[in-house]
């Protein structure tokens, strides 16, 4: 109580806050407006070592310290200055640190940053805040874990305007630069009077002065021939392009490569920059169109041939929105290479030479045939139909033009009907304009039958390229369908895009139960489970998200007729306006009974019907919109109902909760049974 009682005098003094930007904490003698949540642990503020702390002496999981409420048009980086500290070797559950972003009007925290990583000194992240023109609130969480004695400690918080990857290394933590070091060559901080090279080294450009700094590498300590000193930006953590400007100075008696690069995730090196062999005895500018869709790292690199090198000077990186060249070149948006083919073929084209080998086609909720993937009762694409199919046909579908020289990740679901020998009866190529030959990227193996499956495959050309799917049926007795739907593209690799932290208001039930949590656990709750379920004729063969993953579902063998289950959201943050939850659900079964959502305030004992649908209503993964409001913490409640028969197997997926209205209307909220048409394709 003691802590709790100085904390509290200490967040009344805000004495020497006024210097320090919005949102920026030094932690010396107050906690700058920042405020922890009193349902967890306590943070305590220790003002003589200028940090907060957080650790196990106190019973608890987590401590939550927020934010003054902050608002910034500009973009802005904010930097953290912390240590997890641990005995513990290795511990399954380890301590870690978690920093959210909480933005007006949404009912999720984003998560920005997590690190786990016990250290013996201070580290620093940095991440960069797109400009918005919501108001936010930086929201810090210490996960205490499983281990018995760890501490989390944060010694500071700044928020900057400008991009983290810029830098005048006037400040100690180097914007969180780092060096790679070497046993002989590294960089080192130059200026400020620090006279420890034997170099004459130079005046820094930010200060021109004595006193300011700058990075520096040089070749005395050179040992072998081309060793490379590298300088490190921190990775950025929000897409950006423009133009990445910096200056050096280069003192060379022999040949020195100075070079810059990117480097993603997975560790691609693409080279942006390299002095050419004039000398610069002053300080000279360098600009580069730069381009970082997906995270990446810059990196400084220098390679001497000999001890009597010289040295290279690095100051001032500094970056602007605009290409260098003042070009207003837009960047490539993948959006413009997906389709749903809910309105169109979008920009995918056919070869008309070859014959219609695609057809845009629907098919009407019924219990024998599945519907598309989007929505269950939408558009997609079938080739190889009744009317093409001649042995040896072959259908091409081609994508707009992409780009040379970027990282792409192709992602889409396929189904396959009616064919002996599934493998290579679709497949992906890569079309280059100067090229005469299709090169084959991906092409299918096998696959649960009638199934959509998500297939992902990554790619990057040198030069401008398309995407061409090709279905095949090899003969006459072994031609089946060919299914294709919500193909998208996203720059970066699939592996990377893997790494991203989560849509904070998504659950696809892959790992586990998300927000979710059951008012009873036991046989006749929800169950998370992969492939069919056990019973025949009743629910999904493959969940929604990838055809192979994990979904909620009632098994009815093991409930009586009129048994409920429910799945409870944890409570969730109100907001003013409307927000939208789209889920898909799956009541196939001639025993089908009821599928409910329910909103319940907080201190209200009623809970409000949203949505609701009775008996059997396809054999497909349907879509449900739901648009509802709440300024007060709310929970949603998803309550199944057993029907009349074993055959009543209830499964729901890909749950996502979004602020504002929903973009499309469902008709009907509350409906019974399908319609009568059945096994119909229109075309």
């Amino acid at each position: 109580a003691v802590t709790e009682a100085r904390f509290v005098l200490a967040a009344l003094r805000l004495a020497g806050a006024a210097l320090l930007s919005p949102g920026s904490c030094a932690f010396e003698d107050s906690a700058c407006g920042y405020e922890w949540d009193y349902a967890h642990l306590p943070w305590a503020l220790h003002g003589e070592g200028h940090y907060i702390s957080v650790d196990t002496s106190y019973e608890g999981e987590k401590a939550v310290l927020s934010s003054p409420e902050l608002y910034s048009e500009e973009w802005s980086c904010v930097r953290l200055i912390y240590q997890i500290a641990t005995t513990a070797e290795t511990s399954p559950d380890p301590a870690r640190l978690n920093l959210y972003l909480r933005q007006e009007g949404e009912s999720f925290d984003r998560l920005l940053w997590s690190a786990k990583e016990p250290s013996d000194s201070w580290l620093i992240a940095s991440l960069d805040l797109t400009n918005s023109t919501k108001k936010y609130k930086i929201v810090l969480e210490g996960e205490m874990g499983q281990d018995k004695s760890a501490s989390i400690a944060v010694f500071e918080i700044k928020i900057t305007p400008g991009y983290c990857i810029e830098c005048d290394f006037e400040e100690n933590h180097l914007c969180g630069f780092v060096n790679r070091w070497n046993p002989n060559v590294n960089w080192f901080v130059g200026g400020g009077n620090i006279r420890n090279s034997q170099s004459v080294l130079p005046k820094d450009h930010t200060l021109k002065s004595e006193l300011g700094h700058y990075m520096y590498v040089d070749s005395v300590y050179i040992k072998h021939f081309q060793e490379v000193a590298q300088l490190i930006s921190p990775k950025t953590t929000a897409p950006m392009s423009g133009c990445l400007s910096f200056y050096y100075q280069l003192k060379q008696e022999s040949s020195i490569v100075f070079t810059v690069y990117l480097r993603d995730t997975i560790g691609f090196y693409e080279e942006i920059w390299k002095v050419d062999s004039a000398l610069s005895a002053d300080w000279a500018l360098a600009e580069v169109d730069f381009n970082a869709p997906y995270p990446m790292e810059v990196i400084f690199e220098v390679a001497f041939n000999s001890a009597k090198g010289g040295y290279v000077a690095l100051d001032d990186i500094s970056f602007s929105p605009v290409y260098c060249s003042n070009q207003t070149g837009t960047p490539f948006n993948p959006v413009v290479a997906g389709c749903n083919f809910e309105e169109d073929l979008c920009n995918f084209y056919q070869d008309h030479k070859e014959g219609p080998g695609w057809s845009r086609v629907k098919v009407k909720r019924n219990v024998y045939r599945a519907g598309d993937h989007t929505t269950g009762f939408g558009y997609y694409l079938l080739a190889n139909t009744k009317f093409t199919s001649q042995p040896g046909y072959v259908g091409r579908l081609y994508g707009p033009t992409l780009p040379g020289n970027l990282q792409f990740c192709l992602r889409f679901y396929y189904a396959l009907y009616g064919f002996f020998k599934m493998s290579g009866t679709l497949a992906v190529h890569i079309f280059e304009e100067n090229h005469v030959v299709q090169e084959k990227i991906w092409s299918v193996l096998d696959s649960p039958k009638g199934v959509w499956t998500q297939a992902e495959v990554s790619f990057k050309k040198p030069m401008p390229c398309k995407i061409v799917f090709v279905s095949w049926c090899k003969s006459f007795w072994d031609c089946g369908l060919v299914a294709l739907d919500d193909v998208s593209l996203s720059l970066g690799s699939c592996q990377a895009s893997d790494l991203l932290l989560p849509n904070p208001g998504e659950c696809t039930f892959e790992k586990d139960e998300c927000i979710f949590t059951q008012k009873k656990r036991g046989r006749r709750s929800w169950h998370r489970r992969r492939g069919p379920t056990p019973t025949s004729y009743t629910g999904p063969k493959g969940d929604h998200t990838t055809g192979v993953g994990y979904y909620m579902y009632i098994e009815a063998s093991n409930m009586v007729y009129g048994q409920r289950a429910y799945l409870v959201s944890r409570s969730l943050r109100g907001t003013s306006g409307k927000q939208c939850l789209t889920f898909f659900y799956h009541m196939y079964g001639a025993g089908t009974g009821l599928l409910s959502v329910y909103l319940k305030k907080e201190g209200d004992d009623e809970e409000i019907p949203l949505w609701r649908r009775t008996g059997e209503q396809s054999i497909s993964w349907l879509r449900g919109l739901i648009e509802y409001e709440s300024d007060r913490n709310y929970q949603i409640i998803f309550e199944a109902i057993r029907g009349v028969s074993v055959r009543s197997d209830t499964a729901i997926d890909d749950i996502l909760f979004q602020a504002g209205p929903c973009l499309e209307v469902e008709e009907i909220q509350f409906s019974s049974g399908y319609p009568d048409s059945l096994n119909e394709i229109e075309y």
